[in-house]
């Protein structure tokens, strides 16, 4: 398989020039498909030719043509009719270099309906007329007519590799973003394994079962899954579906699918999220057994945006995206959401259940506020008992980025044994450096072969042994690299703690200089009406009088004195204004609003100073030191907690189970610090996040400093012995 993917990249390299590296795609894996197709087709090509020919001379219409001619390419075929009904093949193509351009679109244009669909989806034909132009188009084709790519040859697992592997190539030379890749094979494998495991059924004869992956790419994780199954059930019925959005993958799934003589209209075209030119869920009346998926992570949804926000708004938990929506930079969960969306009820519903596998990076893991949408998703899974496990994985797996990922395993119909826990497993060491690193892909997962550990089966044992405490060896050492958790126990409270504002009060120049600064003092000399008119203009007048008047209380007040105590202030400030006015026969006082401006600009934070009370007398809090404490859930609680999932929910119903847990952590963890500390209850929110790396890490204590002081004098000596030989 790689030999011919390296032949194909050195044809590739011909058409440099009409073409930039990058662009190289758009020629060669519409080409690989139609040399892949002409090659299955060729044994029964000359039979079809004749039938076709005789149904012509009767006039028979092409719809009526197409089961006939089905049955003469391939009479064991049970899907899509694949048949081609022009003279041309590869070969025969090269017998008439100056119309071959016209020659390869007939070709093209004489295929059953599926595989022109297939090329439209390519965009080929605009292709074929730039190289013929550039005079590649005879070259290119008689180098692909050298290629064998029939079945027999290239089995249609290996095929797949070979158009993943074209794929990754040319990804890199497109520079593709980190997020928007296919998975590598082993890491497939792995999510395979993970995904039927613990289902005896599955492995009944005759079992049929459903398998989806709502962002298919080329296919891959439904063609493994579906070799997986068949290789310990080869009497299973699997029906393979799909959606992809992206134009080019979508047409190699799909001739992959229909060599391979499978429902090819499984496979929906469109993109899963929905846009506002379409797409959204094109399998909106099914259900499914398994999901299977790697969605793009790291990647804005901005595109899907307006579609995505308008069904939450409108359906709520009656569309896909209830629990809430992530933050827009990452809409990785948004598809989980949906897979969530496409199970079967599980047992305890008298359904089937279904079981889904998704790759993530690390920020469906923690990322979010309490109360958010990525938190509230994964509220709304762990409530409700759906998280099986979490499987962390080595670095530098993928091919365009060398970031951790995991694997989540989602499931409705867990066994009695994995109810109410989560199994977290690190398999971060479970991996074998590569000879030759392939893009940023420098680890593979061992599969036992070529004298490689069989990782995969060790960390598929791990899942399924489901054991807390259960260990493997990781570079020569047993670690513990399994570990099951409560649900409860990914669940969290966040308290917001208060602490009193306290502030001390003087008149100086500077302080005055600060009140002029002050947005509470500018306001005065503003006006909402509209600028120019009489109206806005007398109240900045007035306003700027009501300015020069408060100022002027101060110039009458300025002592320098400090005051630690609000009221003591403010009752000074009432001494100054009536000696200012003694001759006044009634006492003039500020008011509420004027003693609210001068105390916002003449004030310091001062923790001696008094504590500012409010007119009932409760402490105003100080938003500067303002702290949340994170407090874990208590141990005796519902599944599923009394808390709405709006970002404003009402904690009141929380609370009434969860304050005496929540005080008593406070008075023991808060109090101690800050004894003029308090907790605004009114602002609890509840969250929940998933921090596997913190279960599994190891402190590994600095060495000693004699030894490092040891290893700088060394240093320090090979230096000085290479400066000698330098003079």
């Amino acid at each position: 398989m790689s030999d011919i993917a390296n032949f194909i990249f050195t044809v590739a390299n011909k058409l440099r020039g009409p073409y930039r590296p990058p662009q190289y795609r758009k020629v060669m894996l519409p080409l690989t498909v139609l040399r892949r197709l002409d090659c299955v087709l060729e044994p029964t090509k000359d039979a079809v030719l004749a039938e076709f020919a005789r149904l012509t001379a009767k006039s028979m219409s092409e719809p009526a043509m197409r089961p006939v001619l089905a049955r003469v390419a391939d009479p064991t075929r049970k899907q899509a009719p694949l048949y081609n009904v022009s003279p041309f093949t590869f070969r025969k193509l090269l017998d008439d270099p100056e119309n071959i351009a016209a020659n390869l679109v007939n070709y093209i244009q004489s295929f059953s309906p599926k595989v022109r669909e297939i090329f439209e989806m390519f965009k080929f034909e605009a292709e074929i007329d730039l190289l013929d132009k550039q005079d590649r188009l005879y070259l290119i084709v008689k180098e692909f007519a050298n290629i064998d790519l029939h079945p027999s040859t290239l089995d249609n697992a290996h095929m797949g590799q070979l158009f993943e592997e074209l794929v990754r190539r040319f990804n890199e030379q497109a520079n593709e973003e980190a997020g928007d890749y296919f998975t590598p094979r082993d890491v497939i494998h792995l999510v395979a394994d993970l995904a039927y495991t613990g289902d005896e059924e599955l492995y009944r004869r005759g079992i049929a079962r459903t398998i989806y992956d709502p962002t298919c790419g080329t296919g891959g994780m439904l063609s493994i899954s579906e070799e997986h199954i068949k290789a310990q059930n080869p009497d299973a019925e699997l029906t393979l579906f799909g959606q992809e959005y992206n134009e080019e993958s979508y047409a190699i799934c799909c001739s992959d699918l229909l060599i391979k003589d499978e429902p090819v209209d499984n496979i929906k075209f469109g993109n899963t999220l929905g846009t506002k030119k379409g797409g959204g869920d094109l399998l909106a009346d099914q259900l499914f057994h398994y999901m299977l998926a790697n969605p793009p992570f790291g990647v804005e949804w901005k595109p899907e945006k307006e579609t995505v926000e308008d069904e939450y708004r409108k359906l709520g938990f009656s569309g896909r995206f209830g629990p809430g929506l992530p933050r827009i930079s990452d809409g990785a969960l948004l598809f989980l959401l949906h897979m969530l969306s496409k199970r079967h009820p599980g047992p305890d519903a008298g359904g089937p259940g279904s079981k889904i596998a998704v790759v993530f990076n690390g920020s469906p893991l923690f990322a979010g506020e309490p109360g958010s949408g990525e938190s509230n998703t994964r509220r709304w899974i762990i409530e409700n008992d759906w998280l099986d496990a979490v499987v962390a994985l080595p670095d530098q797996l993928f091919y365009n980025t060398g970031i951790y990922t995991y694997i989540w395993l989602v499931s409705n119909r867990k066994p009695a044994e994995r109810q109410g826990k989560v199994q977290l497993i690190d398999a971060t060491g479970h991996y074998v450096k590569m000879k030759k690193s392939l893009g940023s892909k420098r680890n593979e997962i061992g599969d036992g072969t070529e004298g490689r550990p069989n990782q995969l089966a060790e960390i598929t044992r791990l899942y399924a042994e489901n054991k807390d405490g259960g260990t493997a060896m990781v570079d020569g050492k047993e670690r513990v690299c399994s570990k099951i958790f409560d649900n409860r126990e990914f669940g969290y409270l966040r308290l917001t703690v208060e602490r009193p504002l306290r502030l001390n009060f003087q008149v100086n120049e500077e302080r005055i200089a600060q009140l002029k600064e002050h947005n509470e003092f500018k306001k005065l000399a503003t006006s909402k009406k509209k600028p120019g008119t009489h109206a806005h203009d007398d109240e900045v007048f007035h306003g700027q009088k009501h300015q020069e008047y408060l100022l002027s209380v101060l110039e009458s007040f300025n002592n320098g004195r400090i005051f630690r105590n609000q009221a003591d202030f403010e009752a000074q400030l009432d001494v100054v204004v009536g000696r200012m006015h003694a001759d006044k026969k009634k006492k003039i006082k500020l008011d509420l609003s004027e003693k609210k401006v001068l105390v916002a600009g003449l004030s310091q934070r001062d923790p001696q100073a008094d504590i500012i009370r409010g007119r009932n007398g409760i402490p105003v809090a100080d938003a500067e030191l303002r702290n949340t404490e994170q407090v874990p859930l208590p141990a005796a609680l519902p599944a599923k907690l009394p808390f709405d999932y709006a970002k404003d929910a009402d904690p009141n119903d929380l609370l009434h189970l969860v304050q005496p847990h929540c005080e008593a952590y406070f008075q023991r963890e808060v109090i101690p610090h800050w004894p003029d500390a308090w907790v605004d209850y009114t602002k609890t929110k509840l969250g929940y996040e998933i921090p596997l790396s913190r279960h599994f890490y190891n402190y590994t204590p600095p060495r000693p400093l004699p030894a490092i002081e040891g290893d700088i004098k060394g240093l320090e000596t090979e230096i000085l012995e290479l400066l000698r030989e330098v003079v």
